[in-house]
């Protein structure tokens, strides 16, 4: 990185320019025609048995409750056993390997500020931005085996086409790609300085373009070599605040923004894996966003309460999923476009400084966080499996529009306070308590469950006869996580000894080593009425929403000496 710096009486220049790169990696363990090697796939699972078609078999699925107690992680041992049967002749079943990207990101920048009178100035700025990512599998261990094959399992279908099916360790497979993205932002900001109040107003324009290049054919997609049409985008912006001081110890503030901006690289390219398509008919985002603040700044209290209110629209996203729909099943990717979503709420901060040694906090945030229009859903699919498979010959089918509008955000609690005490003694040590309640918090929900194919059954291609609205809508209720309290501890204490500073700081969090779940996700295999509500009839549902949690008591000691 270099930078330069200017400054005279009037203006100040920054400018710089610089270049990173660098690699990140995430394992993954890949099952090529053998078993699904996760503890948790249904199949292995006591429900399984319970909900089997023809009565439930008890025995068997006792025999799977156990077997998931005792083997609850992933069996190495076994993975390295079927690599090595001789009917495989050297031929990897199981072989972990790296989700790999290689980026390497330019970017220059200079920003002015001038200075017109001792009440205004301006700011301008513009920043160029260029990046390059590769992104590619890459064989990390072969677990025992001699050599993987790079064949789709499910099409048999090369990955690779002019390069060799049989891959080693440290080769790459499966998919191979670039995505190269340039941006230049410019801005022009006024701003306003006087005793009682601040104000400043900007404009924004950046310009975007985005490209895949792809460096295998893949034998699925003709359109998977080489470089796709690019993605440009045109964005402009205006911003502007002012904030007034009703006294030295109280003052308002309020800010409003209306940008439009380029849809996140990852919503772009449907399936970047694979092929070069393209969103059809992408565009840029909007995003209008206002916030209203008042700080408070007393000798022995301070408080900010503030609210806002967020809206974006014209959004995409993208799902990957396996699907038993109305229209047919297969692995499938979804297109969510028209995509709007609303933020607002009220947010309070308070602190009280009740003694020179005790400190008393409070925080508060009551949101709403929702959908906001009805987006159009889109799945595609690739067309190598057999032709009576095919949900249709095209590759992806318009299912229309989701009726989830008004539907929750999953972003985390949607309520949540913490209250706080903090005790200073006078020869440096301290302790503090934190309680916090959190509420209001929702599991994702399935889209494609909420289109007009949901209600087909896929047998006839005519809606399922009880499929009313009241029954599809008690059907797909919105999963809401339970409420939880939390309790955290934590101390330290310091002493300085012959100039060297030590410093011992500990914690607690989860006191009470409460269970909670942090979030969750309705899953989108049973994509059709009859199969879900089947499904939920059970005691024991197979595709019920999966659910994560959160650590239980955890202990945390740090010791640090500055020499």
């Amino acid at each position: 990185m270099l930078n330069h710096f200017y400054k005279s009486t009037k203006v100040n220049v920054t400018s710089g320019i610089s270049y990173q790169f660098g690699n990140s990696a995430r394992s993954r363990l890949g099952y090529f025609n053998a078993p699904n090697p996760d503890p948790t796939y249904y199949r292995y699972l006591p429900s399984f048995y319970i909900n089997n078609s023809i009565g439930a078999d008890f025995t068997n699925a006792a025999l799977a409750r156990e077997g998931f107690k005792t083997n609850p992680q992933l069996s190495w041992p076994n993975f390295y056993t079927a690599n090595k049967n001789q009917l495989n002749n050297g031929k990897a079943s199981y072989v972990l390997y790296d989700d790999s990207t290689a980026d390497d990101l330019l970017m220059v920048s200079s920003n002015v500020n001038y200075r017109i009178t001792d009440n205004f100035s301006a700011d301008f700025g513009l920043t160029y931005r260029q990046l390059n990512s590769h992104n590619y599998a890459k064989i990390n261990d072969l677990l025992g085996a001699e050599y993987h094959e790079d064949i789709d399992p499910f099409s048999d279908t090369l990955n690779d086409v002019n390069g060799s099916s049989t891959k080693f360790k440290d080769a790459i497979f499966n998919y191979n790609y670039e995505l190269n993205a340039t941006s230049l932002n410019t801005f022009v900001q006024l701003n306003a300085n006087f005793n009682r109040y601040q104000a400043f107003l900007a404009g924004l324009y950046s310009k975007s373009s985005f490209q895949r290049l792809g460096l295998f054919q893949n034998e699925r997609f003709l359109n998977s070599l080489g470089n796709s049409d690019e993605v440009p985008f045109g964005n402009f912006g205006l911003k502007g605040g002012v904030s007034y001081k009703l006294s030295g110890r109280h003052w308002l503030q309020f800010q409003g923004a209306s940008i439009s901006r380029a849809p996140l690289l990852q919503n772009i390219f449907i399936n970047p894996r694979e092929n070069n398509d393209i969103i059809p008919n992408i565009s840029q985002e909007k995003v209008t966003s206002i916030d209203l603040n008042y700080f408070l700044r007393l000798p022995d209290v301070t408080g900010r309460i503030s609210g806002f209110y967020t809206r974006f629209q014209n959004t995409t996203d993208i799902n990957f999923f396996f699907v038993n729909a109305g229209v047919g099943s297969d692995f499938v990717q979804e297109v969510l476009t028209d995509l709007d979503k609303l933020h607002m709420g009220i947010e309070l901060g308070l602190e009280y400084k009740a003694s020179p040694s005790v400190k008393l906090s409070a925080v508060v945030n009551v949101g709403q966080y929702q959908y906001a229009s009805e987006p159009n859903v889109t799945i595609n699919f690739d067309t190598a499996g057999p032709e009576e498979d095919l949900i249709d010959p095209k590759g992806n089918i318009d299912l229309g529009i989701a009726n989830i509008k008004d539907l929750k955000l999953a972003q985390g609690p949607q309520k949540a306070m913490a209250f706080g005490i903090e005790y200073r003694a006078p020869k440096y040590w301290w302790v503090g308590a934190t309680g916090n309640y959190l509420a209001n918090n929702y599991a994702n929900i399935s889209t494609i469950t909420r289109t007009e194919s949901f209600t087909l059954n896929p047998e006839t291609g005519l809606p399922f006869v009880d499929a009313t609205p009241e029954n599809v809508t008690k059907l797909l209720q919105q999963s809401k996580l339970d409420d939880f309290y939390l309790l955290n501890l934590v101390g330290g204490k310091s002493w300085l000894k012959n100039g060297r500073y030590i410093s011992v700081f500990a914690s607690i969090n989860n006191v009470f080593d409460a269970v909670f779940r942090t979030g969750g996700y309705e899953q989108s295999r049973n994509g059709n009425f009859g199969q879900l509500q089947q499904d939920n009839l059970r005691d024991n549902p197979s595709f019920a929403p999966k659910y994560w949690y959160g650590f239980g008591r955890t202990f945390f000691l740090n010791l640090a000496i500055s020499f």
